[in-house]
């Protein structure tokens, strides 16, 4: 046997090798898909795969897929998946629908492309007389219809229903009418067109607690296998991630997230990056009532005390963490009674520089300024109010056990911002402050309503014109 030979007989060995795994593995098909534009399946997309292969092989029948945006959940259940589902039942039908006829279509059309890039490794290919976008054949029995949810679908059957992005903007998901228009749709126009053993894939981007996912989930949960990824991590991540992690660092850094948190405000993050949407219902503080002042404007007020109260943390940033912040906040008490937030300092750093920002920010405020620091429970708490009232020599420091629950202590502050006895000064962190007071208790941080609520207890407690250090028990 010449070399030639023996190369050839390699080659079509590999090929084989390949048509075989692609057509048994969801993973090395999606490989393979991406391979072109040297892409490759990232952790949460391989997890994603697993969840979709469990449905092809029938041990769920209920998939939900909740995951950010730019997060790639269509590219792979839109356009990838529905191919491999041809290859493991190429006898069946596939409903596809989306918010818009446009949108499913456009996933109709990348399946185009790959089936006919890939048809000698699939077995298959689209039968010429039916390639329509909206509805087309293959050569081995399978049919593809997309729809938009307000398309129709009556006289269809489907074995797998795969509906992406059913709602398509925030004023849809806020709008009752909106959302009560795609819940019939679902139950009255989708569910009836589905065969006995039929699969069901929902793939979104929460949008609000009352969204086709929410309601589907009160419903009926158990029945529901949930990919819920969240874009940073939460306790109990499903990946393994750390709290704090981003999901896919190699497409968005956790830096470049939490930008866009501070661009999107605290409700838009939760619900569509975190996927837990919240109801914009009550909450402890009236935001709208807080007003916003200028620097001209503080200039002319009269202050009767001020205070910078800190809340404490001691974790350094990375990316694959999102810590707590240390947050000095500075409060001033003016002569007609309303109090100002002046200045938010935010770092996350190791104790250490943390202890320099803290005596740093007094020096810059200066000795009229009360420092107000807590006491964490334990000795190690102790031993750092200890250390650090001892650095602030000559600056009148007040340190104290935090007592109650966060939100008793919020209560008193939340009081007065109701009353319009509030101000804040305009300045580049004012929006995240706003952002999270709207978002308490319910927010992923709270360090700043912490150090705001401890600034006007101390403000309260302390008696005007005292120049001494407070302590109001031994630290030592």
């Amino acid at each position: 046997m010449t070399p030639n030979s023996i190369a050839n007989l390699l080659r079509l060995h590999d090929e084989e090798t390949l048509r075989h795994n692609i057509r048994t593995d969801l993973v090395d098909w999606a490989t393979e898909v991406l391979s072109a534009s040297g892409q490759t399946p990232s952790t949460h997309h391989r997890y994603l795969l697993r969840s979709l292969e469990r449905v092809t092989r029938g041990d769920k029948k209920r998939l939900m897929v909740l995951m950010p945006p730019g997060s790639a959940k269509s590219t792979y259940c839109s356009v990838i998946f529905p191919i491999w589902w041809f290859i493991q039942h190429p006898r069946t039908s596939i409903i596809a629908a989306s918010h818009t006829a446009a949108l499913v279509e456009h996933f109709s059309r990348r399946i185009h492309g790959l089936i006919e890039e890939h048809r000698l490794k699939l077995g298959f290919k689209l039968l010429n007389n039916h390639r329509a976008a909206g509805h087309w054949r293959t050569t081995t029995g399978g049919e593809y219809f997309a729809a938009g949810v307000r398309g129709g679908i009556a006289g269809r059957r489907a074995d797998l229903a795969i509906i992406d992005d059913p709602v398509k903007s925030m004023a849809d998901a806020e709008s009752e009418r909106q959302r009560q228009y795609v819940w019939d749709w679902f139950n009255a126009d989708l569910t009836p067109r589905l065969k006995p053993d039929a699969r069901i894939i929902l793939v979104m981007t929460r949008w609000h607690e009352l969204d086709l996912g929410g309601q589907l989930l009160a419903q009926d949960e158990e029945n529901w296998d949930v990919v819920r990824l969240p874009a940073i991590a939460e306790k109990t991540d499903p990946l393994g991630r750390p709290p704090g992690a981003p999901l896919w660092p190699e497409w968005e850094s956790l830096e470049a997230l939490s930008k866009k948190r501070a661009t999107v405000g605290s409700h838009v993050w939760s619900a569509l990056f975190q996927q837990a949407p919240r109801p914009r219902g009550e909450r402890h503080f009236k935001v709208q009532l807080c007003g916003i002042v200028s620097r001209e404007q503080v200039a002319g007020f009269r202050p009767i005390r001020t205070v910078r109260a800190w809340d404490l943390a001691a974790t350094r940033a990375s990316d694959d963490r999102d810590p707590d912040w240390t947050v000095g906040l500075r409060l001033t008490l003016e002569e007609g009674g309303r109090y100002i937030v002046e200045d938010i300092v935010r770092v996350r750093d190791n104790s250490q520089q943390i202890r320099e920002t803290i005596l740093a920010t007094a020096r810059a405020d200066g000795h009229s300024v009360i420092v107000s620091l807590p006491i964490d429970p334990g000795q190690a708490g102790k031993a750092q109010a200890a250390q650090l009232t001892s650095a602030l020599a000559g600056y009148r420091v007040y340190a104290s056990r935090e007592q109650g629950s966060k939100v008793s202590r919020a209560l008193p502050v939340a009081s007065q911002i109701e009353a319009g006895n509030f101000l804040a000064l305009r300045s580049p962190w004012l929006r995240a402050f706003l952002d999270e007071l709207a978002d308490f208790p319910q927010g992923s941080k709270d360090d700043q309503v912490d150090a705001l609520s401890r600034a006007f207890l101390t403000l309260s407690d302390i008696p005007s014109g005292s120049r001494q250090v407070f302590i109001p028990f031994n630290i030592r």
